[in-house]
């Protein structure tokens, strides 16, 4: 079987690694005529990390990353810590399976790339735009910008939040800003050598809590560097496509982004103060898709189910997407000498197996953002102390909170039926 891929981004990559570990022959697309450092950190969880591990990449990833000690939640202006989940090995890693780790985008693409390159070296096509596609009853073809096309068996769509292929399986769909502003830099740790230790960025993926905005901080690259997410509520007019307006690559300025954190903890204004290069981006919502296939074609990743990056899951649903996708082609091998047959049902299944759990996702995401935003004294009492509380006396009951997600087994064959056995 060959299968296309459109995006090379973490989802398009590890779909490629798990379609070539199942046996496929892959060919991926990319319009960038490199593979380049664009973004920053980019948390890693368990229910991904299972995936690299069955693809042998743990280690790579794990060598190039930063293991966290806690999840945390403090208030972003006196820093309070309202609960904390350890991560130590003795703690996460046997109940979730693998690590927790914390890894700069670039470092993440190029251990894939590099995976890649060593297991099909003609694999990836760069400066190569999918921009669509048609089909037969026997194949698929993705026209490229250029007016090349490609022919395989099926075609899977990476193609991120602003997808190409999206839009011709169902139409334009206009996503509703949030009302948010994202930002995100990241500073070297020398920087903040000169700080008390109360106010370094800790060792922890640290989510800061607030009025109308919070942040979450980590460190990456062995604690080289100090990263920094954070989102404001705003009542900010967007001027232009909101393609633009939600692109990763635009900037703000560290004066906006010091306003926007006045009167925060040190660890916050610290940081922004040191940052030299601050992106800032709008942030839209999405429902789920009802639709991720049409004939020999499905999508992935951003392109199936974006959305606010409020659990860091994003990322982690496109791995878990890439092996369940392969899974599901290499199971229609059912034809005489391996022919591929029965395509369109494979993908069917493989949408219908990944969509409950995407779309739980989704919310959650966008409950987050409620729960760190809360405002009134009455309201953020009503949900930090409990978390306070159960923290104190019941911090089983933080890990059992979070099973579903992290203990989450895609590479199992029996996973769906344990997820909906509600085990």
């Amino acid at each position: 079987m060959k299968v296309l891929i459109s995006g090379a981004g973490i989802g398009g990559l590890s779909a490629a690694l798990c379609l070539l570990h199942h046996g496929c022959e892959v060919a991926i697309c990319e319009r960038a005529e490199k593979l380049d450092d664009i973004g920053a950190g980019i948390q890693l969880p368990p229910n991904a990390m299972r995936v690299f591990a069955a693809l042998g990449l743990d280690g790579a990833l794990t060598a190039r990353a930063f293991k966290p000690t806690a999840l945390e939640a403090r208030m972003g202006r006196s820093g309070r810590q309202l609960f904390t989940i350890p991560l130590e090995d003795a703690a996460a890693q046997p109940r979730w399976g693998a690590p927790y780790l914390h890894i700069h985008r670039a470092d993440y693409i190029a251990v894939l790339e590099a995976a890649l390159r060593a297991r099909a070296p003609d694999a990836l096509h760069l400066g190569a735009e999918v921009s669509g596609y048609s089909q037969t009853e026997e194949s698929v073809r993705a026209h490229l910008a250029d007016d090349r096309t490609l022919s395989g068996d099926a075609l899977i769509a990476a193609d991120g939040i602003h997808s190409r292929i999206q839009g011709q399986i169902l139409g334009p769909q206009q996503p509703r800003f949030t009302g948010s502003m994202a930002w995100r830099a990241t500073v070297p740790m020398p920087l903040l050598e000169q700080k008390s230790a109360a106010d370094k960025p800790r060792p922890t993926a640290c989510v800061w809590m607030g009025p109308g905005r919070h942040c979450v901080t980590y460190q990456l690259r062995g604690g080289a560097l100090a990263n920094f997410v954070g989102v404001v509520e705003c009542d900010e007019t967007l001027d232009g496509t909101y393609e633009a307006a939600e692109s990763w690559a635009a900037r703000g300025t560290p004066a906006q982004a010091i306003a926007d954190f006045k009167d925060w903890h040190p660890t916050l204004t610290g940081l922004l103060t040191e940052a030299t290069e601050l992106y800032r981006w709008a942030l839209f919502d999405r429902k789920p898709l009802p639709k991720w296939v049409d004939g020999r074609v499905a999508l992935l990743g951003d392109a199936a189910h974006p959305m606010l990056p409020f659990m860091a899951q994003g990322a982690a649903m496109a791995v878990e997407d890439a092996w369940a996708v392969a899974r599901a082609l290499t199971n229609s091998l059912t034809g005489k000498n391996g022919a591929p047959q029965n395509i369109e049902p494979a993908l069917t299944a493989y949408q219908h197996q990944r969509h409950a759990r995407t779309a739980r996702v989704q919310a959650g995401s966008r409950a987050n953002a409620k729960t760190f935003h809360r405002r009134s004294r009455v309201s953020q009492i009503g949900t930090y102390a409990p978390m306070w509380l159960v923290d104190k006396l019941a911090p089983a009951l933080i890990y059992q909170s979070q099973d579903w997600l992290y203990g989450y087994d895609v590479t199992y064959d029996d996973a769906y039926d344990k997820i909906e056995a509600g085990s």
